[in-house]
């Protein structure tokens, strides 16, 4: 193919990449560069006709809003959010390192910093439900493939529910039943035999709930990639491991398993970056309390209760991105090397 023809082709392609991806990564690289202006503070004294005088502190509205229009990233700090205490917390980190009573002390400290509590359920959602949610929708997906064909359609639906069913609402039906008042909720306490106990009182329980939520919701996905490479895997190399005497689980493993290797591939790349930004279920289920992610710290600053932190919410994305790299790395170079066996 020509040069110039090839550049027509991906120029589309290239500019939406550059417009809608690089630039704003961009942008919030160098807002993470700047904290907020602070208020600006007039002092006034007010003087009695017999004595006495009291000082009173105000905002000065104007001259503050005056300097966030004049600078509107606001004051230049650096790296100073990135190692400050909400973020990667260098000097906690090297404090608690020194003065903790072992490595239990210290484990119990670093999760009380914001960061590495958000980065703990992060961490743990991502490898609890990535490969059991691809587990998951390969089991239903060999299910499907040999159901009889007029029972494939009605299968095929009710196990993309989870996702035809809209986060919020699921997440709230999942919420409810576990409520204390909930079906579910009154059978774990019955279980335990805790009359009190219940997701907002639990943080297992809260992390245990968002996990298989996450487990649900993900399932179909994978059911979906793996269901559509079902059918391309070669009838005849199944029915020759049939004749040889193969077990269902020995075809499965040396015969439909190396035919789905490159959808597995695509399937935990997708699933790594997607469960990394978990968000939705703890704003739905109301799980703060107990569990935080790293997508969550991003909102926590541009809402809190005094004005937006733009700069810290930059910085934690710059981490957040940061990590989805270091995890989805492996995976790209083992598709490259794929690719590079399947070329020779």
């Amino acid at each position: 193919m020509p040069h110039s023809t090839f550049f027509r082709f991906m120029f589309p392609s290239l500019l939406a990449m550059l417009l809608f991806i690089a630039l704003p990564i961009v942008s919030i690289v160098v807002q993470s560069l700047f904290i907020e202006h602070e208020q600006v503070i007039v002092t006034s004294e007010t003087c009695q006709p017999f004595g006495g005088c009291t000082s009173t502190s105000t905002v000065d509205s104007a001259a503050t809003a005056q300097l966030r229009a004049e600078e509107p990233l606001g004051r230049f700090n650096g790296l100073g959010t990135y190692i400050d205490r909400n973020h990667l917390a260098f000097g906690e980190l090297r404090d608690i390192l020194t003065t903790s009573d072992g490595f239990t002390d210290a484990v119990s400290r670093i999760y009380n910093l914001p960061l590495y509590r958000a980065l703990a359920f992060t961490v743990t959602y991502c490898a609890l439900v990535t490969p059991l949610a691809m587990m998951l929708g390969l089991l239903i997906a060999l299910a499907v493939n040999t159901v009889p064909q007029m029972l494939k359609g009605p299968v095929i639906f009710f196990s993309l529910v989870p996702m035809l069913i809209t986060p919020l609402v699921g997440s709230l039906i999942l919420f409810w039943m576990l409520n204390s008042e909930g079906i579910l909720g009154a059978a774990i306490q019955n279980v335990f035999n805790d009359p009190g106990l219940s997701t907002r009182s639990s943080a297992p329980l809260t992390w245990a709930m968002l996990i298989v939520y996450g487990i649900w919701t993900n399932a179909p996905f994978s059911f979906i990639v793996f269901y559509a490479g079902l059918q391309a895997v070669p009838r005849d190399t199944v029915e020759a491991a049939m004749i040889d005497g193969a077990s269902r689980i020995e075809r499965i493993r040396y015969v439909v398993l190396p035919s789905l290797k490159p959808l597995i591939l695509f399937v935990l790349l997708v699933q790594l970056m997607d469960n990394f930004r978990v968000f939705e279920p703890i704003i739905s289920f109301n799980a703060a309390a107990n569990a935080t992610s790293l997508s969550y710290q991003i909102y926590s600053s541009l809402n809190t209760q005094t004005s937006q932190l733009f700069g810290s919410a930059a910085a934690t994305s710059v981490i957040t991105i940061g990590f989805i790299a270091v995890l989805i790395v492996p995976v790209l170079l083992r598709v490259a090397r794929e690719l590079s066996t399947g070329r020779g």
